[in-house]
């Protein structure tokens, strides 16, 4: 446990604690409902796999579609704590080495406060933004928490496929759409993402380098890392003093200082951009095969994003950097389907060949541009 003068830097068990007691109830639903909606969630995860390696044409580089033991990736149907208990698992795993270089800045008058008080504030207030979070996420391909036996994963160092069944009962209420087809729409999409790392072997620690890479970059005060989460937790309980300007929502992916940070950051946000993008791209193209609502489910859910929400909210999204993820939705289908139009899904494929085959920041605006390295020809 990373710790300054002997006291924990961040008190994880806290977090929980705290994001478990506060975080907001689901819909109403009974016993044998929430059964039944775990099953049907179950079942959709399962035949979403077929269709999305089937519209996408990803296989293992022998030409195989993944099988066996090391692809048997977890679906787990969660509640909004067990959501929280698999990401504080996973924080703790990829902000190992940030923590740790914090802890040696230990030593000023400062540090000597954190140190006595700063693992439990920072606990309470990281739980307070998880129970916000909690409740707004549908799915998620969890990858880099170790596996217990609460929280299962693949062998060898594979990912989780998390379904918040509260949350995509909430929303399909919320837009009034047909139960059935929006369930397995949000399916396809957290599949599309399983596909992405077990039919690209190298993605996950590639991907798990470049954050790293980023981390060791990282030059942060302690008091400034608690004051940046101190601020998002404020947020959230209306804390501003009133009157104080919002002064634009400084992200916490703005503790970037280096020149090499950006240049990681780059990266990792054109990454993040495809990998989001081809989600939305693939559950729109298998959606009218299989869900016969899609075209009516995504536009309600696109005026569902569009609208946003209260000031409270679009703070905390440019607090948490949720507007660069919105962005990198919209950016990466763009780029995936510019590029599917001009050389086809085995050409747009030709993207998880290697890390140097990725498409760069730039690229996911200018299309054309990948194109024309990767597959040397011009696209219009």
């Amino acid at each position: 446990m990373t710790s300054i003068g002997g006291a924990e830097m961040v008190d994880w068990n806290l977090a929980v604690a705290t994001a478990t007691r506060l975080v907001r109830p689901g819909p109403e639903v009974s016993r044998d409902e929430a059964r039944a909606i775990v099953a049907e969630l179950r079942r959709h995860a399962k035949a979403s796999e077929e269709h999305v390696r089937a519209y996408t044409r990803m296989v293992d580089p022998d030409g195989a579609t993944p099988a066996g033991p090391e692809h048997d990736t977890p679906v787990l149907v969660v509640d909004r704590p067990g959501w929280v208990k698999a990401n504080v698992a996973g924080f703790r795993e990829i902000l190992k080495p940030l923590l740790e270089k914090m802890q040696e800045r230990r030593g000023g008058p400062g540090n000597a406060v954190l140190g006595a008080v700063g693992g439990k504030v920072t606990g309470v207030e990281l739980g307070m933004l998880l129970s916000f979070l909690s409740s707004r996420v549908l799915g998620q391909y969890e990858t880099f928490a170790p596996a217990t036996r609460e929280l299962p994963a693949a062998p060898g160092g594979g990912g989780r496929l998390l379904l918040v069944a509260p949350n995509i009962v909430h929303v399909e209420r919320e837009l009034d759409v047909d139960p059935r087809d929006f369930r397995l729409w949000v399916c396809l999409h957290e599949e599309t993402h399983r596909t992405q790392f077990t039919a690209v072997p190298w993605l996950r620690d590639h991907l798990e380098g470049e954050i790293q890479t980023f981390l060791a970059e990282t030059d942060v005060d302690p008091m400034t890392f608690l004051e940046r989460i101190r601020e998002a937790a404020q947020s959230l309980a209306g804390g501003r003093p009133e009157g104080e300007e919002d002064d634009g929502g400084r992200s916490l992916v703005e503790l970037v200082q280096t020149p090499a940070q950006r240049e990681v950051l780059g990266r990792l946000t054109a990454v993040m951009s495809l990998l989001e993008g081809h989600a939305d791209y693939v559950m729109d193209g298998v959606g009218p095969a299989v869900v016969p609502s899609v075209a009516e489910i995504r536009e309600k859910f696109q005026q569902r994003r569009a609208r946003g929400a209260s000031r409270l909210d679009q703070t905390l999204r440019k607090l948490l950097g949720l507007d660069a993820k919105l962005r990198q939705y919209r950016d990466g289908e763009r780029f995936v389907r510019a590029v599917v139009d001009q050389v086809g899904m085995d050409g747009f494929n030709r993207a998880w060949t290697s890390p140097n085959t990725l498409p760069t920041k730039a690229e996911i605006g200018k299309p054309a541009d990948w194109i024309a390295r990767v597959h040397g020809k011009t696209g219009e």
